[in-house]
């Protein structure tokens, strides 16, 4: 008799590639302004090594908040960053102005976004949802009263075919050795990514689940990172944030949320 295979759940999938986008938020920011392109061999290559706690809401009616604990990792050269699930490739930066600049770099980054069946009890009897890779890229003005970043990515993996774009403003604040950096942001949505994650197919309709079909919607988000050293090459790190769900998919049977709110505080060691 073949024995059943032990099953991880996809929400703990999601926890642990959403607290590592998180942290390497946290970790990383944006590489320091520069005046001209950088040559690939101007720079000796940043390693850091950490680990991060993750605490965060599912926006599923019934699913339960998610702590998960994992290894932190930060690389970064002239041309290329890697910070949690996402890689950065630096295409050029220029100056823009006395005292701004602007830099491209193409974007690939893991999203666990998803759910299984048995997730949360308005779930059953759903088909899977799958989380992949995002590929696109970003552009972002460095100016010394704000930094305003632009990404547009697209489904790469293929599950749900969808396209997002985002618009963030943050700025980093120093208060002696503390960095504080708040930012809003706002995420457009596609009709196909929402209707693949929050919609519901007509084969999985119920009389407490009725059929639902996603429009595309955008999602606005204020947040803050918190960062301390405590010795030249360790840092603290404490990053929150609040996600305004749109109407587009709180009005969908399988959602039972507003807003989301997620916290991550970490440590990384930079060698």
């Amino acid at each position: 008799m073949q024995q059943p295979k032990k099953r991880t759940s996809h929400t703990a999938r999601l926890s642990y590639c959403a607290i590592a986008a998180f942290a390497g938020l946290a970790l990383s920011g944006h590489a320091a302004a520069q005046s001209e392109v950088t040559a690939p061999d101007s720079s000796a290559p940043q390693w850091g090594l950490g680990i991060g706690v993750g605490v965060f809401q599912s926006p599923y009616l019934g699913a339960d908040n998610k702590t998960r604990a994992l290894p932190l990792l930060h690389y970064e050269n002239a041309w290329l960053r890697v910070a949690g699930t996402g890689a950065d490739l630096k295409l050029g930066q220029w100056p823009v102005g006395a005292n701004s600049s602007i830099a491209l770099t193409g974007r690939l980054k893991y999203e666990g976004m998803g759910y299984e069946a048995d997730d949360a009890p308005i779930l059953a009897g759903m088909d899977e949802r799958k989380g992949g890779f995002w590929a696109g890229g970003t552009a972002t003005w460095m100016h010394p009263f704000v930094r305003a970043t632009a990404e547009w990515t697209a489904d790469a993996s293929g599950h749900s075919k969808g396209q997002k774009a985002m618009l963030q403003l943050d700025r980093r604040f120093n208060v002696g050795p503390l960095g504080i950096t708040p930012r809003v942001q706002a995420q457009w949505l596609d009709k196909k990514y929402v209707d693949y994650y929050f919609g519901v197919k007509a084969s999985e309709a119920l009389p407490n689940r009725p059929q639902y079909t996603g429009k595309a919607a955008t999602a606005l988000e204020l947040g803050l990172r918190l960062d301390y050293p405590i010795q030249p090459k360790q840092t603290i790190f404490l990053d929150i944030s609040s996600t305004q769900l749109p109407d587009e998919i709180k009005r969908s049977p399988i959602v039972g949320r507003s807003s989301l709110s997620r916290a991550t505080i970490g440590y990384l060691y930079r060698f």
